[in-house]
């Protein structure tokens, strides 16, 4: 971390990231009512694949090239990444497991019984942990950052504490995506 710290650039909240997670939900409020299957579950399978596919690559291949680079370019990606995923991510875990659940509810899934039941019940408890997780700490996290990265001179130590903490949450969070992923699986080629 420098002494002589330069502003950092602002990319702020733009109307087209809330257009665009207004189209999402409006979309995924068609698949539900809509009387057939077909955009529910591509609605389900496509938002899950993008906010899986982007954690994971945030988590293990961004992070770990962010994190070698010098304090200045982290401070102006972060600047440029967060506004982004303030809107993109907390839609993409809404609209999955939204439609998931109305995916299951018409699939009958909800009305299983024993054993079959237990893959319904681990896809609902994996979904809360990351549900917990994602908009419990990791967005305010994210938040946090993104404010104190704003400062003219951020504080090295705090940012140094909240992102050792926020690289275990994120493994955990990308184990339990995987654990999803395999919950689905079993779900997609029958219980």
């Amino acid at each position: 971390m420098t002494d002589a710290a330069l502003p950092a650039p602002a990319t702020p909240l733009r109307p087209a990231y809330f257009a665009a997670a207004a189209l999402a939900f409006a979309v995924m409020i068609y698949a539900i009512l809509s009387p057939g299957l077909w955009l529910l579950n591509w609605v389900h399978v496509m938002s899950g694949t993008l906010w899986t596919g982007i954690d994971l690559f945030m988590g293990f291949v961004v992070g770990p090239v962010i994190r070698r680079l010098p304090f200045e370019m982290r401070r102006a990606w972060i600047a440029a990444i967060i506004p982004r995923t303030l809107v993109l991510m907390p839609t993409l875990s809404i609209v999955t497991s939204t439609a998931g659940w109305f995916l299951a509810k018409r699939l009958g899934f909800l009305d299983l019984g024993y054993p079959e039941f237990w893959w319904v019940a681990a896809a609902l408890v994996i979904i809360a942990v990351l549900t917990v997780q994602g908009l419990g700490y990791l967005l305010p996290t994210n938040l946090r950052l993104y404010f104190e990265m704003q400062k003219p001179t951020p504080d090295g130590d705090k940012i140094g504490r909240w992102m050792r903490t926020y690289v275990k949450v994120t493994a955990i969070q990308g184990c339990f995506q995987v654990a999803i992923i395999v919950v689905m699986a079993k779900f997609a080629t029958g219980l």
